[in-house]
């Protein structure tokens, strides 16, 4: 059985697929639960939106209107890509469709076609409203397309599943033409080449190099080096600065005054907050290489 994702997993998941998400107002206790069950969840299905605008597109998803409360969906798909989470539990995006294609998805098979509305599908799918007109015309940009190829292989990576849990509402529902603007094969394609080549996770940052401490002679007076910069402007970023000018290269008596001030800030006194520094003040205060 598949249980649904706690909401800390599902924003877990969608980021380490590369996706940038968006946790909108009270998303995470916004369901419609009290209608009937959330799960077992078998699958993913992808809408459009009819709408324009991001923010106007996700307030619906998450307001509802007055024939169809919100949420109607778990996630909102902007044109720039980003991810919009509207929704945790049931919600208003599937409603009626056909029990042979439910089992089609279970199992992971070839899609019959759509020609009964006999089953609750809000129970089943996760849900994501892709932002167009769906007209045809209105364009799907590449970073959107990408986005909903990450979302749904997200969820699919989750569970274990291949591309075919993943389906389009019009292969859900009968009469509906969602989503329209790219067939829902050229879609599995990609979830298809995305879940064999592993989740594209954002480069790391690399971890930031401070400067070693270089001896309490190096702060001798007059002694000139970018060094004594790069401490002076720590410590007026730490609140312990105490120059007129400055700071600059050249260790003085502001240096001094102010580094005595950090010193006195990590509870140092007396001979202890002369201000000339140690190596265990130096670590803390961690001026950058320079």
């Amino acid at each position: 059985m598949a249980t649904p994702l706690s909401a800390d997993r599902l924003v877990k998941a969608l980021r380490d697929e590369g996706l940038r998400v968006v946790e909108h107002r009270s998303w995470r206790t916004h369901n419609r639960n009290h209608k009937g069950p959330w799960g077992p969840v078998h699958g993913v299905m992808i809408h459009h939106t009819v709408t324009t605008g991001t923010q106007r597109s996700v307030e619906l998803c998450y307001n509802g209107h007055s024939t169809l409360p919100g949420p109607l969906c778990h996630g909102v798909i902007a044109k720039d890509g980003s991810v919009y989470l509207v929704g945790n539990g049931r919600t208003n995006h599937a409603g009626l469709g056909d029990a042979d294609v439910l089992r089609a998805v279970r199992g992971e098979s070839a899609l019959p076609a759509d020609n009964e509305a006999d089953t609750d599908g809000n129970r089943y799918f996760y849900g994501f409203e892709c932002v167009n007109l769906g007209d045809g015309e209105d364009p799907w940009p590449a970073v959107q397309l990408a986005a909903v190829e990450k979302a749904s292989a997200a969820i699919c990576r989750a569970y274990g599943w291949s591309q075919r849990s993943v389906i389009g509402h019009k292969e859900w529902q009968p009469g509906k033409i969602d989503p329209r603007g790219f067939t829902m094969d050229f879609l599995r394609d990609r979830i298809t080449r995305r879940l064999a080549a592993g989740p594209t996770k954002p480069p790391s940052k690399p971890k930031p190099s401070y400067e070693p401490f270089p001896g309490a002679a190096f702060f001798a007076r007059g002694r000139k080096s970018p060094v004594i910069t790069a401490m002076g402007k720590r410590l007026v970023a730490e609140g312990c600065g105490r120059y007129e000018v400055g700071p600059g290269p050249s260790w003085g008596e502001a240096d001094r005054k102010s580094y005595a001030a950090w010193q006195r800030k990590l509870g140092y006194a007396g001979s202890d907050a002369d201000g000339v520094p140690g190596k265990k003040s130096w670590d803390k205060l961690k001026v950058p290489n320079v």
